[in-house]
């Protein structure tokens, strides 16, 4: 058996004011609107010199020391990203050599946005099993700062720079599973990048969300004989407060069920899942967890994390 044993995180210190009254003025809209539906008071934002692999090793680093791991132990690495320092080499690669891991590790990169997390699980999960390994790193870093037009009302108020890293390996504090996938890929044009700049319909990525993913969760839950009343928390991608609460709205899901993490660091991307996960990590109350990521292709991925030593209450 194998799992989420550990997860650590970078966020970069820098951040931008969604609050500052020329950056509202510029976009013509109120302080209640940025706080109560986009739901972002501030962003996280990468340092100049810092690209995608220094994130993601930020990130890697953070865990090794938690988990208390020697770098020689991973046995695979997966970078999760759609904005890679470069075309070429993979992140995976710069990581590697930059943390000096194993020869014998393979590394390779997902290009997924925010359905990301929950596809790179199953991969690395079926990636170990198939091959005998026992231990994993996923790493998620897609610092959209690189790609937002700062003039842009649709994202420049959205997404924030962060790297997360998930240790799977045979002592797990959860494991993972089953897992369900979808891909409308004939409206992917609701988020693009083009040209090193990005674009989004708003209101087509909104419209998607609120009526794929809460369907597509309680088909899981009823799949899986789970009640939704079992489920201790919705971890769902922080696409803004908005869409959190709409779809926590169509699930039925309590107050105490839902998370919301994105307030003062934006919109992370593949990112936002770990990010809230990582906190339930600690939380003995936490046991039955529902993971759901949506957006760019448009995809959306969902998985059920269970707490291993309450399997079988």
């Amino acid at each position: 058996m194998i799992g989420i044993e550990n997860i650590a995180t970078y966020i970069p210190l820098g951040r931008n004011d969604n609050t500052a009254a020329d950056l509202l003025q510029k976009f013509d809209v109120a302080e209640d609107f940025v706080l109560n539906k986009i739901g972002v008071r501030q962003r996280a934002v990468k340092a100049a010199d810092e690209d995608t692999s220094d994130l993601a090793c930020s990130a890697l680093e953070a865990l090794l020391s938690k988990a208390g791991l020697s770098a020689d132990a991973i046995e695979v690495l997966i970078v999760v990203t759609q904005n890679p320092d470069h075309n070429l080499p993979h992140v995976s690669a710069l990581v590697h050599g930059k943390l000096k891991l194993s020869a014998h590790c393979a590394a390779f990169d997902v290009g997924l946005g925010c359905s990301g997390y929950v596809y790179g699980l199953s991969i690395l999960q079926g990636f170990m099993l198939a091959n005998g390994l026992q231990r994993g790193v996923l790493i998620t870093a897609d610092p959209y700062s690189k790609i937002v037009d700062p003039d842009d009302k649709n994202t420049a108020l959205l997404f924030g720079d962060a790297a997360t890293a998930t240790l799977i390996g045979p002592d797990p504090a959860f494991t993972v599973g089953p897992y369900s996938f979808g891909t409308e890929g004939a409206a992917h044009e609701a988020l693009v990048c083009q040209n090193g700049q990005l674009s989004m319909n708003g209101r087509q990525v909104f419209n998607f969300a609120a009526t794929r993913v809460a369907p597509h969760i309680l088909a899981l839950l009823e799949r899986a004989g789970w009640e939704k009343t079992a489920v201790d928390a919705y971890l769902l991608h922080q696409g803004s407060k908005y869409i959190v609460d709409t779809i926590c709205s169509r699930l039925g899901a309590t107050p105490e069920q839902k998370r919301l993490g994105l307030m003062d660091v934006g919109n992370t991307v593949s990112s936002s899942i770990p990010l809230l996960l990582e906190q339930e990590l600690s939380n003995p109350n936490a046991r039955k967890l529902v993971l759901s990521g949506f957006g760019v292709g448009l995809s959306w991925a969902s998985c059920l994390c269970e707490r291993k030593e309450h399997q079988n209450d």
